[in-house]
């Protein structure tokens, strides 16, 4: 008698994972432990090469309509997309400011800012107002063992002035991690 070719159901007791058995575990090429070398953090400019293109098109739709007449296919609902995608192209060029401040100068000035002898920080770049205007973000903590300081800074991404900050006595209770 021949086997069954079909493929069996398969046995869910044993090829279930237990809870405690799964970890998360970074992609290789995200995993910037292994990664050797200067980081080069993206330019925000690169949203211009969008804007150029959305001009483009919408040159050519202009064109388009322009020259064919009478026409179903070709009619004012082209010239409004060609008015569309001029706005966002327009956009995507004003708000494709030039990054000039890397997060190292970010965290120079955000220690200048704070007073206080920093230890930990973080920086994080955000975006601020209609423009998009590209921002440093840096959360500090004072070189303390544990921090008794803590400050947020923001930090024009273009030129570097400091847009806000704010420092405050560190509220985190560290007593139960003191050996």
């Amino acid at each position: 008698m021949a086997e069954d070719p079909r493929p069996t159901e398969p046995d869910h007791e044993r090829d279930a994972e237990r809870d405690e058995d799964v970890v998360d575990k970074l992609p290789d090429d995200l995993d910037a432990a292994g990664y050797v070398g200067p980081y080069l953090f993206p330019n925000n400019n690169r949203r211009r090469v969008p804007g150029y293109l959305y001009l483009g098109i919408a040159a050519i739709l202009v064109l388009v309509w322009l020259v064919v007449d009478d026409s179903i296919y070709v009619n004012g609902g082209l010239l409004l997309a060609a008015v569309l995608l001029a706005v966002f192209g327009a956009y995507s060029l004003i708000s494709g400011w030039n990054l000039d401040v890397d997060e190292q100068d970010a965290l120079v000035a955000a220690t200048r800012a704070v007073g206080f002898p920093v230890g930990h920080a973080s920086a994080q770049l955000g975006w601020r107002g209609l423009l998009s205007r590209p921002t440093w973000r840096i959360l500090l903590y004072s070189a303390d063992n544990p921090p008794a300081r803590r400050g947020l800074v923001l930090v024009d991404g273009v030129d570097g002035k400091i847009v806000e900050h704010f420092v405050e006595d560190n509220p985190e209770d560290w007593s139960e991690l003191e050996t």
